[in-house]
């Protein structure tokens, strides 16, 4: 549990600023509510499964009832930052091995439900792009507030690319000095390509001269 800084120092600068993501997405379409999220990176290694973790705890702490879905079928890591096991998850849903219901784990957080990757499939691009997986999310929007989904980076492979268009928003996390302006705007259009609500863009591992840890910025 390292990485959960919002849940470990509340209190913390850091873990304000992820309050302040959060509240940037939730004005960020003041005609309709924003149930389901899903945050994506250039390449691996940027921090974005850290960032959805605590975005994801600080919307559970705000009272609305959340599920954590780690979407990344090719190199999972949800289940270490919760300590969960990771037998039975997504894919197993996907495959109609199991339930929603059944595969949902509570986390140590109040109001934060987790859904793991479940066994690491051949076929990671085909089950996300399913009408399962379209069929699944309708199923979680009735009984969750909010969806927020950890994917795989953009520009290795297609995945994050087949869940924009069926998220209600989009959140790239750039690692500051690690990722090249071309790339992030190659990641940026392939996802706005794939018809989806880019939301805006956290920035990371800043260093401390240089301000806070983390920034957000809306796109248009």
């Amino acid at each position: 549990m390292r990485s959960l800084i919002s849940h470990q120092k509340p209190k913390s600068p850091i873990t304000e600023q992820y309050r302040t993501i959060r509240t940037n997405i939730q004005f960020s379409n003041v005609d309709s509510d924003i149930r389901s999220i899903m945050v994506t990176s250039s390449f691996p290694s940027e921090g974005k499964s850290t960032t959805t973790a605590n975005l994801a705890v600080v919307f559970a702490q705000q009272g609305k009832k959340v599920l954590f879905v780690d979407a990344d079928l090719r190199k999972p890591t949800v289940q270490y930052t919760f300590q969960l096991e990771n037998h039975v998850g997504l894919t197993n849903v996907l495959t109609r091995q199991t339930t929603l219901h059944s595969a949902v784990q509570k986390s140590h957080i109040e109001s934060l439900s987790i859904l793991t990757s479940g066994p690491i499939p051949p076929n990671p691009a085909e089950l996300l792009g399913s009408q399962t997986m379209e069929d699944l999310m309708n199923e979680m929007y009735e009984n969750y507030d909010i969806v927020i989904f950890d994917t795989p980076p953009v520009l290795p492979v297609a995945d994050a690319n087949i869940l924009a268009n069926l998220c209600h928003g989009i959140v790239l996390v750039v690692k500051s000095g690690g990722v090249d302006r071309d790339s992030a705007l190659k990641a940026t259009e392939i996802l706005k390509g794939a018809k989806g609500k880019l939301l805006g863009a956290v920035v990371n591992q800043k260093k401390q001269s240089e301000g806070n840890y983390y920034y957000y910025y809306g796109t248009k």
